[in-house]
């Protein structure tokens, strides 16, 4: 076995471990009946899972090639990433996952892939002009993920049906709903706070990015 495949073995599976441990535990199961368990299983997809298997893919020497296309495909990509996420955080979308099983898959699949890519692309990135983009496109994430999540915490009514948010540890519907909005305004804005600190830090570090000569 090579180095490189010996890697993205050991990456590749550590992020299919996680989202063994997030879809086969206990959480599709309470996310049915409470908005807290929902994000906590939304943010270990694309917050921790995702950019695991991302870099298990970069270090395997498999980065993202776009080419003179870069910039188009970084917007198609963060695009997708927001209209997913919001898209699904709609309550009548949210219901209808929560309420059937072959929906919930779509959402939860749909959640891995477009996390994945969103890292993808940033692991990938090697030239200053696509650091950019990148670092713009983690700002345009970091900003719509933390404005959603305020939204819920700050709704002062219920947005979804009092059945989808019983809560966990003895919270109200409401305060469930504002629960899920916390973490998600801290959790997921940290993440890519994270990811755009590192961006903005390869970008100004002399050596760690130039435009290739050609």
């Amino acid at each position: 076995m090579t180095v490189a495949a010996d890697r993205v073995n050991r990456w590749v599976w550590a992020g299919i471990l996680i989202l063994a441990l997030l879809w086969l535990g206990p959480l599709p199961a309470l996310s049915r009946t409470a908005f807290s368990a929902h994000m906590l299983l939304h943010l270990g997809v694309v917050a921790l899972a995702a950019p695991v298997l991302a870099l298990g893919l970069v270090r395997s020497g498999r980065r993202l090639r776009t080419g003179e296309r870069f910039a188009t495909a970084a917007v198609l990509i963060f695009s997708l990433e927001m209209l997913v996420v919001w898209g699904w955080h709609l309550p009548a979308l949210h219901e209808a996952a929560a309420r059937q099983v072959g929906i919930f898959v779509l959402q939860q699949l749909s959640f891995v892939v477009v996390g994945a890519a969103v890292w993808w692309l940033a692991l990938s990135v090697r030239r200053r002009s696509e650091l950019v983009v990148t670092l713009l496109g983690f700002a345009l994430t970091l900003m719509h993920m933390t404005m959603l999540g305020v939204l819920l915490l700050l709704a002062p009514r219920l947005l979804y049906p009092a059945e989808l948010c019983m809560g966990l540890f003895g919270f109200t519907e409401l305060d469930d709903q504002r629960l899920g909005g916390g973490l998600m305004a801290a959790w997921g804005g940290a993440a890519y706070l994270l990811g755009g600190l590192a961006l903005g830090w390869r970008l100004i570090s002399p050596g760690r990015a130039a435009e290739p000569t050609e």
